[in-house]
């Protein structure tokens, strides 16, 4: 998980300036080639614990935490933070911004348009997972800090932008933490993590992103090849996931079941943070940290089919930052050419 080159033993954040470090093409990644296999039904099974961890008293207990945190990461790459220091003030602020957007008119949010390639505006069912091959029955409005200009609706929604950057930031605060954690037992230096998504930098990639599944007429059938959320991995470091009180419908598979394809609920709550490991992490721990697969269900016949709202933080490495395990599993790439990869393999052009 060190992003050092075998020249040297420095143990640092590597960046580069060349634009490509890597002989992968597009649409080559391990990743993908899996995540084309997990666009079946499959079972579901209530078997398997999403662990809660408490995350108060953060530096008396840190030991603790940074055990509970690499158990339950190890074990499945999916847990719930509880008590973990974002008010919750500022999260019910961050679904009453996001239902706010989503109300505007169609054409008023089209003028904040996803950038193409950026994960920067807003999108509406453009996002095609390589698992099952049908758009995601969503929209999103994402923030991605170097590539806002001309994005933020400030003329209908006074202060939106001012309230959702202090949200974000809180959200890349408590995600550098959990990352802290994580080095430790890597291995790596102190800040390691957080000098790889540096938010002052015209380089950083970490984006905020407001979810809205759409609401499900009573008479619709669902085709079977329609989800709200295909089957995925994410391609960051780590994603936190904020949901709401009876609003379900998340599903997590981890790798031993992955080939059965048997899937977990999620259960979500206000109060709750649902994380999982992304791939950037997987790569750099050369695999001792899973990105394991998740999806978002249709509302089957007997299930609630409103809307549903959901928030997650992707921390994703700045784009000059090369990612490089020490066992060389994969080979090094920025992390700006992943995103870009990933990015293109997900959405139509």
């Amino acid at each position: 998980m060190t992003v050092t080159t075998k020249r040297t033993t420095k143990r640092t954040t590597k960046r580069t300036t060349t634009r490509t470090t890597t002989q992968e093409t597009p649409y080559a990644m391990a990743e993908l080639a899996k995540e084309s296999r997990m666009g079946g039904a499959g079972t579901e099974t209530s078997s398997r614990e999403i662990r809660r961890i408490d995350l108060s008293d953060f530096d008396a207990r840190r030991a603790e935490i940074t055990e509970q945190l690499w158990s339950a990461a190890t074990d499945i790459g999916f847990f719930q933070l509880v008590d973990h220091g974002i008010p919750q003030e500022l999260v019910d602020g961050a679904f009453a911004d996001a239902e706010a957007f989503f109300g505007l008119p169609e054409r008023a949010k089209s003028r904040h348009a996803l950038k193409k390639g950026l994960n920067a505006g807003w999108e509406s069912m453009t996002q095609v997972r390589p698992s099952v091959g049908t758009p995601d029955q969503k929209e999103s409005y994402q923030l991605t800090r170097p590539h806002m200009d001309g994005l933020w609706p400030d003329d209908a929604l006074p202060g939106f932008r001012a309230r959702v950057l202090q949200f974000e930031a809180h959200c890349r605060e408590l995600a550098m933490k959990v990352l802290s954690c994580f080095a430790d037992r890597l291995g790596l230096p102190d800040g390691f993590f957080a000098r790889a998504h540096d938010p002052a930098s015209a380089q950083y990639q970490s984006t905020l992103r407001m979810l809205h599944y759409f609401a499900v007429p009573e008479d619709t059938e669902i085709p079977a090849d329609v989800w709200r959320a295909g089957a995925h991995t994410d391609f960051d470091c780590l994603t936190l996931l904020f949901q709401r009180d009876g609003q379900g419908g998340l599903q997590v598979c981890p790798g031993r079941e992955a080939e059965a394809q048997e899937w977990t609920p999620v259960e979500p709550a206000d109060t709750v943070i649902t994380c999982n490991i992304g791939d950037m992490l997987m790569r750099w721990s050369d695999d001792r940290l899973p990105s394991n697969f998740h999806r978002v269900k249709s509302p089957g016949p007997e299930d609630d089919r409103a809307a549903r709202h959901s928030i997650a933080f992707f921390a994703q490495a700045d784009k000059d930052v090369v990612i490089e395990g020490p066992e060389g599993r994969y080979p090094p790439i920025t992390a700006g050419d992943y995103i870009r990869q990933r990015i293109a393999a997900n959405f139509a052009r």
